[in-house]
């Protein structure tokens, strides 16, 4: 299946400098802090993955990213430009795009119809009909409403709704959760397809998936990065079980 050259944009340029990075960044809810001096850099193209077990601050992470959470200090860079204070809509219109755990989808319109939202209510029917060929099973379930497609088929809805937004970066939180194995590959295989075309961070507990996936891997505990590098070399980290484990 050819990449839907039109929804994801291309980077004609090569790049040096990250996309989207945070610069000591400390957040977390009310007197609450979550992330400590947090640092990660994230590349034009190819995809990162964020690990670590529940609690550490993943979801913090891609929240604060987003601009639903505001830093308690620290910066946040997209493309070279400040973005620590700015709104989520703003860094959504600069290119963040956010395929959040739950409620990336809206249950009772049919596929069409968040389909037709994502691209802020008139997209390019040609932008559609991309994200339709990228996801086939979709294109049999344009009239259902989401509420009664399966797990995975949800999961594809929710990322191409953010992908007819046309970001430089999207972010996904746990997008193989609750979704049978079979799909679960055919997931993995589009991701992998997009991070050839753009920048994916992928907050995921599969972590073997992870690893394959993803370029370069942060694995964060209580908070902070305790390991980072090549995915690959992350892999072979006998610290990375320290880190996972419950």
């Amino acid at each position: 299946m050819r990449v839907c050259r039109r929804s994801i944009p291309a980077v004609s340029d090569v790049i040096t400098s990250p996309l989207l990075e945070t610069r000591n960044l400390n957040a977390g809810y009310g007197r609450s802090q979550v992330l400590f001096d947090l640092s990660i850099a994230i590349p034009p193209t190819g995809a990162v993955a964020i690990l670590g077990r529940n609690g550490a601050g993943k979801t913090t992470l891609l929240k604060t990213l987003a601009g639903e959470i505001k830093p308690m200090s620290g910066h946040i860079m997209l493309a070279g430009q400040d973005v620590t204070d700015s709104t989520p809509e703003r860094r959504a219109r600069g290119g963040i795009g956010h395929v959040p755990q739950e409620h990336a989808i809206f249950a009772k319109m049919t596929v069409r119809e968040n389909l037709l939202l994502g691209g802020g209510g008139s997209p390019d029917k040609r932008a559609v009909d991309e994200m339709l060929e990228f996801f086939p099973k979709l294109g049999k379930r344009l009239g259902q409403t989401a509420a009664t497609l399966s797990g995975g088929e949800r999961k594809m809805l929710a990322i191409s709704r953010a992908l007819l937004g046309r970001p430089k970066v999207i972010m996904l939180d746990e997008p193989t959760e609750g979704v049978w194995i079979g799909v679960i590959e055919e997931i993995a295989d589009r991701l992998a397809e997009l991070a050839t075309r753009m920048s994916v961070i992928l907050v995921e507990q599969h972590v073997e998936l992870a690893l394959r996936v993803a370029d370069t891997a942060y694995v964060i505990d209580r908070g902070t990065i305790a390991l980072s590098g090549p995915a690959a070399h992350v892999r072979d980290d006998p610290a990375l079980l320290r880190y996972l484990a419950p």
